[in-house]
């Protein structure tokens, strides 16, 4: 009998999800694909966008597309998951029946959890890049930005890709000295985390490369108001941080669908799983991939690359009533825009914290460390993305596990395991 597999979420989840399982269980499945629209978005290129240096066209391609032949593509939004009837059912009054469901629909962006700030992205005094119309409109209010105040705001964690706003800051430092107006612009990066960044050994690197390109740090402030009216931030505590122009990073949460699902979600609306085995809490034949899940991973494309080896093998294995490999280790990979042709690269996972050293070995690329390599790095990517992460192949090199290979401890001795 063929096992039905739906995968809720054509991102970059989704799609490399759909692509494994399609080399992984063949015949023996069919795979059906489920979103809103046919527009697959490449989200690392929105960093870009509002410094020309990206062409919005060319970061969208068809979602259908991306699919390997035999995987099916319906274009609905889901209006809910019914768990004891193992089907979902869609908005547009199609009911899917499956025997084995993935979520991978993503975090979704919530402005209006913070009290001023949907009036204050109409009045394009706050906008955001964590988007495609905002990164265009952001593009244009840069270029008409002559001086004053920009502050870059993370209202709350978790977001996805939590350097991106790092990146901003420090790509903006470049694009306002080749303007030659860098002088009459003050950046502040005000963020609710008690440093640059989440983990420690990274935080102190981020600081200091913030502090030697003049840019402000305002720590655990929690945006509670945007108020357009003094131009100001206002934290819960009553602090203030004042802006000609605020660069926003809403709220996340899980998509809508998940608080219609009962069982299925968090209070934030993301899906609890097994953070070595990505199987659901809510059934175990539900399974959660990418930014849609609870995990303490970062909320990045390269954790769902990482991610899909593991969930391909575990569904396989739960589909041939076999144990389930609990063999994802939180595995994270950035590049970090730092402005001026140069880039960061930093590797970690759940219990090891970014180290020094090289990737993905002795020969490979500087780890914390400021390089034009890295840069280049940063912009093939792009190529990956469409021709290996997203087809769901393997990258030559890089394993799913992280690997303390080429990696050295703050003391320059052997790397070993750290926590926050």
């Amino acid at each position: 009998m063929t096992s039905r597999i739906v995968i809720l979420g054509g991102g970059t989840g989704g799609t490399l999800a759909a692509n494994r399982l399609r080399r992984e269980v063949g015949d023996n499945c069919q795979i059906t694909v489920v979103d809103t629209d046919g527009e697959h978005l490449y989200q690392p290129g929105l960093l870009f966008v509002p410094f020309g240096r990206a062409d919005p066209a060319s970061l969208v391609r068809s979602r259908a597309q991306q699919l390997r032949r035999c995987v099916g593509y319906h274009q609905a939004a889901a209006d809910r998951v019914d768990i004891g009837a193992r089907q979902v059912h869609l908005a547009d009054g199609t009911v899917v029946p499956y025997d084995v469901l993935v979520i991978a629909t993503g975090a979704a962006l919530l402005p209006e959890e913070t009290d001023g700030l949907p009036e204050a992205m109409a009045e394009r005094r706050a906008l955001t890049f964590y988007d495609l119309d905002g990164a265009v409109a952001l593009r244009d209010a840069l270029a008409g930005f002559g001086g004053g105040r920009i502050a870059v705001n993370v209202v709350d964690m978790p977001i996805k890709c939590p350097v991106a706003p790092l990146e901003f800051c420090f790509l903006a430092d470049s694009y306002f000295r080749r303007r030659g107006i860098r002088d009459r612009v003050e950046l502040t990066l005000v963020t609710p985390l008690d440093g640059a960044f989440t983990r420690a050994i990274a935080s102190r690197e981020l600081g200091g490369l913030l502090d030697r390109k003049s840019i402000g740090l305002v720590t655990e402030f929690n945006t509670g108001q945007v108020d357009t009216g003094s131009g100001q931030l206002i934290s819960f505590d009553g602090r203030a941080v004042g802006f000609d122009l605020a660069v926003v990073v809403p709220i996340h949460g899980g998509q809508a669908y998940v608080g219609r699902s009962p069982g299925l979600g968090d209070a934030l609306g993301f899906v609890p799983v097994d953070e070595r085995t990505l199987q659901a809490k809510a059934s175990p034949e539900i399974f959660a991939i990418g930014d849609a899940t609870d995990l303490r991973a970062s909320k990045a494309g390269s954790v769902a690359h990482f991610e899909g080896e593991v969930l391909a093998g575990n569904i396989a294995s739960y589909l041939a009533g076999q144990p389930l490999s609990e063999s994802f280790d939180g595995h994270t990979n950035c590049f970090i825009e730092s402005g001026a042709g140069k880039a960061l690269l930093i590797d970690f996972n759940y219990e090891t914290e970014p180290l020094p050293g090289h990737f993905p070995g002795p020969l490979g690329l500087p780890l914390l460390k400021e390089s034009r390599l890295s840069h280049a790095g940063k912009l093939a990517f792009q190529w990956l993305y469409w021709h290996m992460l997203l087809p769901g192949r393997d990258i030559p090199g890089i394993s799913a596990s992280m690997t303390l290979a080429g990696k050295r401890g703050p003391a320059d001795g052997p790397a070993h395991q750290m926590t926050d």
